[in-house]
């Protein structure tokens, strides 16, 4: 493979690197207008806009109903995390009360039955560990609600940003890709511009697979908090799908927590149903995921699963979505004959 091709792919590793952290709302703005470009054409040809006046007609339609849609499910998520905020004390207290009174009635056994004096003391300690340990843990579950609170001036900072590029590369989308293009010798564009256009159906695809497994998630948690009979399960189900997005936590640092807290407070009921609803929603995501990615993708399942899991190990949470791309970029660089990589022994 000749130097300047390896260097361009170091290059491009590298600038997909920061396109996926710190230039994250731009990679976002420019999906975006791709995706919308079709709509945009539409307006250029059927009503005689010129590039103007229809991308500013198609950007706002998308803000406007991108806002409109996290308003509604911002209040009603807002609304379900507040008051079981305020009900968390008592929820707090009733699981002391009922750890207590499980120990005294150990202990009156025990002793009613001439057992060493020593036990109350012990049961005691026992006692305030477990008091201290709940205390630690409604401290513990504060902490991000405040890191969220924390977050929220950087997140509208993000928010502004990502609206205006949708504004400018919608508007110069045909000169971006004409500049892009250039770079690159007069018989390769063709072949980079085959690329583009692979990369850009498997991005979608691989967004469009994410979405469906998020709302997978998301129906089952829902549905499975419902027949549960537990509070809130809009918001929780949520907070589900959000956190098993991340492969460093998974359902399971939402579920199996929650569920030892009511088992432990003697809801067994609740308990066991909280620990099989993780397991249904494990065991059907882990079954499904590497297929609808690499279908969506154009890549195998285990190449799919591969590049997820090399990707997560070595940059963390940005390889996630950073593999598969470079996995992509590589399968249609082959395809179009940029990359002719040949091992002759």
């Amino acid at each position: 493979m000749p130097l300047r091709t390896v260097l361009l792919m170091v290059l491009g590793l590298g600038f997909l690197y920061l396109l996926f952290t710190v230039g994250a709302p731009f990679l976002l703005a420019l999906i975006v207008v791709i995706f919308l470009e079709p709509l945009t054409k539409i307006f250029m040809t059927k009503l005689k806009m010129n590039r103007l006046a229809a991308s500013t007609v198609t950007s706002t339609l998308f803000t406007v109903v991108l806002l409109g849609l996290m308003g509604l499910i911002g209040i009603k998520i807002f609304a379900e995390l507040t008051s079981f905020w305020s009900n968390l004390p008592s929820y707090l207290k009733s699981a002391n009360d009922y750890i207590q009174d499980a120990l005294e009635k150990a202990s009156n056994s025990y002793n009613g039955q001439g057992g060493d004096n020593g036990l109350p003391i012990k049961l005691e300690s026992l006692t305030n560990n477990l008091t201290d340990w709940l205390s630690g843990l409604a401290t513990s579950i504060s902490k991000p609600l405040v890191g969220f609170a924390a977050g929220i001036p950087s997140f509208f900072v993000v928010l502004i940003v990502f609206f205006v590029a949708v504004y400018l590369f919608s508007l110069s989308l045909p000169t971006m890709m004409a500049s892009f293009l250039s770079i690159f010798a007069e018989e390769s564009r063709s072949q980079v511009a085959q690329v583009m256009e692979n990369l850009r159906k498997s991005i979608f695809g691989f967004l469009r697979a994410q979405f469906v497994l998020s709302l997978m998630t998301y129906v089952i948690s829902f549905v499975g908090l419902l027949i549960i009979g537990t509070g809130y399960p809009l918001a929780i189900a949520l907070l589900i799908v959000v956190v098993d997005i991340l492969p460093i936590l998974g359902t399971g640092s939402v579920l199996v927590p929650w569920a030892a807290y009511m088992m432990l407070t003697g809801d067994t009921y609740t308990g066991i149903g909280l620990i099989l609803l993780f397991l249904v929603i494990t065991v059907v995501r882990r079954i499904v995921e590497p297929k609808v990615l690499g279908d969506a993708v154009g890549i195998g399942a285990l190449p799919a699963l591969i590049s997820l899991y090399v990707g997560f190990e070595l940059v963390g949470l940005v390889g996630v979505f950073l593999g598969p791309v470079v996995v992509i970029v590589y399968m249609a660089a082959r395809k179009v004959g940029l990359i002719n990589l040949k091992i002759k022994l």
